[in-house]
Parts: structure tokens; C-alpha cells; sequence
């Protein structure tokens, strides 16, 4: 790695003085484009690059290209598919062929006219890619799962902070797809909640796939990034949205399972909903498979509140009557006793989560997914999958970001990464 074109050394020189200009203004935009009759002028736009222009990361160019307020300058991709679809997109769009396309992403963030990215790599990249851009003076909207493991969250959440930086989670489901229950809880209609019951799938799997020649469109060591050294697969690597193999959603070494990648929608839809996304949970009780064999394990996962979620508990323990229920696997119980309305928090602009996150950059307000708020979320997942994992139930400390008295769970808050992509 260190015989690229940016190396790490040069990379964080060269991002040095733009990081510490976003401390010192932070309501600076950089954007050079100039204005016409039918696009804002250039104090009104911002300038945006995409990391990651597959499957996902081609809806997020497509929505962030659509806006009059962006400027969309480059894109990176290590697969050569992805990232010259990504440039003819952006070109066509603009009737010329002056986007930038990158391989590492290292040289999109040193650009000093850009003000923003979104990244939608495998997930084993998204604490490095967000703290490096937050380090070279970027806002990041990184899309869902936003963690891999429990320690990278607070570490993204002390980049944005430390260099101003907006930071967005990308799950637009959290809002859009659970309003039938957020506005009956918000609105005090169910009384006061006191548990909740939540279908959540499977962690992820080992990755036995045998190698394969590596194809020539592909730059395999930057795909892997911070990941164990793999030979390449076409079906480790592939970008669809399965997790029962053949993906890199799939695979331990990338990516948390259906249990995050789904989990990050359907549970952050919840605790949205029970309005528990500012906290943390205070622990994780595991309920073993009974004696009898018929009632498989499950997990309840216990906020300081006293909010109970139960994760995947047999259907007979279940409230029969819950007070709400969503499609998605969701019971929420209240006490039946009407509370007074809270306004439920909504997007801010236009254009829904990605509108939402273009118009904070303009103000600095903090995005509707915040990255602390998102964080709160996969923490309660992370927790839950540790806690299946170990087969014992856990306590969180949310001061120290570590488990009460519990040295081999302390082990699992995060993971070996390749050099040199150590955060």
C-alpha cells in the first residue's frame, strides 16, 4: 500500500490543512461551480464526490446527482464496472467528461474542492473511510450498517465532532417505511411503553468459498481494505443484497449479517418509535433454548428506561394483544394510558434523507440520522450479537463503551485490521 500514488504519509499531510480549516470555519463551502439560470449559484451548492458506486451506491449517486444544490464532481470505485458507470453517469448528466474517477479513495478526499461524500462500500470500510473524511474536512453520508464493530462508533462520532463535520446515517427506512408505528407512539396513543418484540435475522457467516483468479477490473487488495487477507471470489465480494451466501453482506469479515444489515432498518425503526435511539442499552439478557428443545434462544435487550426489546422470542411468550404491530416483525406494548404528544423529528429540506443531509451541510444543523444517534443503534446490535455469540447474557457500561466485569466480550468490541488502515 505504501507504493500507491497517495500514500498514507501523503494522504495526511495533504489533508492536515483542510482538516483544521473545518475546526476553525466550519461554515465555509468550498464549491468553485458557477451558477446559471436553472442551477443555485455556487455559495448554494454543494460540491459532492461518491465512494462506492455499486449496487447501493449508485441510488445514492442518482439521488445526491438529481439535485440542483450539487455539484457532483468524482466518484471511486476499486471495480472498474462500477466506477465508469459511476463517471458516464455524472458526465451525461452534466453534457461533458470532466468527473473524476478514483480507484483509491485516498485521492478524492485530498481534492480541496470538495465539501462532501457518500460512502457505500462493504462495511468493513466505513469507520476508516468517515474518519479519514471527516480528517481531510468532508461531510459523510455513510450509508447503513454505519459500524462493524462496538469501538468503532464513538471513535466517528469524536472525527465529526472534533473537525465539525455532519455526518448522516443512510438508512432512510428508519423514518419512511415505520411511520404507521413512530406516530401512534409519538403521539401518546399506546400510553407509556414498556416492551417491545422484534423478528431480527441471523449474524453472519465464515466465508469457506475456494479462490479464483483475481479479473483484471478489480484492485483485490484495496477491496479488502482492513479485512483478513482473502483469495478473491467473485461471491465474497459480490455486491447484491442476500446474506445466506454468495455476498459480501453475508461474511463475518465484512459485514455483520442480516442481524446489522437488515437490523440497522427494522431495529433502528423501532427504538425510533419507543424514542430510545438517544440511549444506549444498560444490558443484554440471554435466554437459552429451553430443556425441551421447542423454544429456541433469544435475547432481551434492557435500556436504563426499563424498555424491554425481545429479540426473536418464541411466539407463545408474546403479548397476544399487543398495543401496536408493524409488517416487519414488530410488537410494541403500552400500558394503555394516553400520554401527552411529542412532535415526531422529521427531515429537514426537501428531498427526504438525502435532502435532509444536503440541507444540514448548508446549516450545520445535525442530520435526522445523526452519527451518534446511528451509532446508539448498532450498538444495541452489536451487543445482541455478541451476547448470542458468547451464549450468556451481558451488561454495557455506556461511560467506558465497554461490558461490565466480562474480559472476553471486552475482546470482541472490535477487530485486527490491516495495516496501514489502523483507526
Amino acid at each position: 500500500m505504501t507504493d500507491r500514488s497517495v500514500s498514507r504519509r501523503r494522504f495526511l499531510a495533504s489533508t492536515s490543512l483542510t482538516a483544521g480549516s473545518a475546526v476553525a470555519a466550519p461554515y465555509v463551502i468550498t464549491s468553485k461551480a458557477l451558477g446559471d439560470a436553472t442551477t443555485p449559484p455556487a455559495s448554494d451548492r454543494i460540491v459532492m464526490g461518491g465512494i462506492g458506486i455499486g449496487n447501493m451506491g449508485s441510488g445514492d449517486q442518482g439521488a445526491f446527482l438529481g439535485r440542483p444544490d450539487v455539484q457532483y464532481v468524482a466518484v471511486c470505485d476499486v471495480r472498474k464496472k462500477w466506477r465508469d458507470g459511476g463517471k458516464d453517469r455524472v458526465d451525461a448528466k452534466y453534457g461533458n467528461k470532466d468527473c473524476a474517477a478514483f480507484v483509491d479513495f485516498r485521492e478524492l478526499l485530498a481534492r480541496d474542492d470538495i465539501d462532501a461524500v457518500h460512502i457505500a462500500t462493504p462495511d468493513q470500510w466505513h469507520s476508516v473511510m468517515t474518519i479519514a473524511a471527516c480528517l481531510a474536512g468532508k461531510d459523510v453520508y455513510l450509508q447503513k450498517p454505519e459500524t462493524l464493530t462496538l469501538r468503532e462508533g464513538p471513535l466517528m462520532i469524536a472525527a465529526a465532532r472534533r473537525y465539525g463535520r455532519v455526518v448522516s446515517g443512510g438508512s432512510q427506512r428508519v423514518l419512511e417505511d415505520y411511520r404507521t408505528i413512530v406516530e401512534p407512539c409519538w403521539a401518546g396513543e399506546i400510553g407509556t411503553i414498556r416492551s417491545a418484540d422484534l423478528s431480527i435475522g441471523p449474524p453472519p457467516m465464515a466465508c469457506y468459498l475456494p479462490g479464483q483468479p483475481t479479473p483484471p477490473d478489480i484492485d483485490w487488495d484495496l477491496w479488502l481494505g482492513p479485512a483478513a487477507w482473502e483469495p478473491y471470489n467473485a461471491g465474497r465480494c459480490d455486491g447484491n443484497f442476500g446474506t445466506g451466501g454468495n455476498s459480501w453482506r453475508s461474511y463475518i469479515d465484512y459485514s455483520g449479517g442480516s442481524m446489522t444489515d437488515w437490523g440497522a432498518h427494522n431495529f433502528g425503526g423501532l427504538i425510533f418509535a419507543t424514542n430510545l435511539r438517544g440511549q444506549q442499552p444498560a444490558k443484554v439478557e440471554y435466554h437459552p433454548r429451553s430443556a425441551d428443545g421447542k423454544d429456541g434462544a433469544y435475547a432481551t435487550i434492557v435500556y436504563p428506561t426499563g424498555v424491554e426489546i425481545h429479540c426473536n422470542r418464541p411466539q407463545h411468550l408474546k403479548p397476544q394483544k399487543p398495543s401496536i404491530t408493524h409488517e416487519r416483525g414488530i410488537q410494541i406494548m403500552g400500558d394503555g394510558v394516553a400520554t401527552a404528544a411529542t412532535p415526531v423529528p422529521v427531515y429537514k429540506g426537501q428531498g427526504g434523507i438525502y435532502g435532509d443531509f444536503i440541507e444540514c451541510v448548508k446549516t450545520r444543523e445535525r442530520p435526522f440520522r445523526d452519527i451518534e444517534l446511528a451509532v446508539n443503534t448498532m450498538t444495541g446490535i452489536h451487543m445482541l450479537a455478541i451476547a448470542q455469540r458468547l451464549e450468556r447474557s451481558l451488561a454495557w457500561d455506556r461511560a467506558t463503551q465497554a461490558f461490565t466485569g466480562d474480559e472476553e466480550a471486552n475482546h470482541l468490541l472490535d477487530r485486527a485490521r490491516r495495516e496501514p488502515w489502523i483507526i
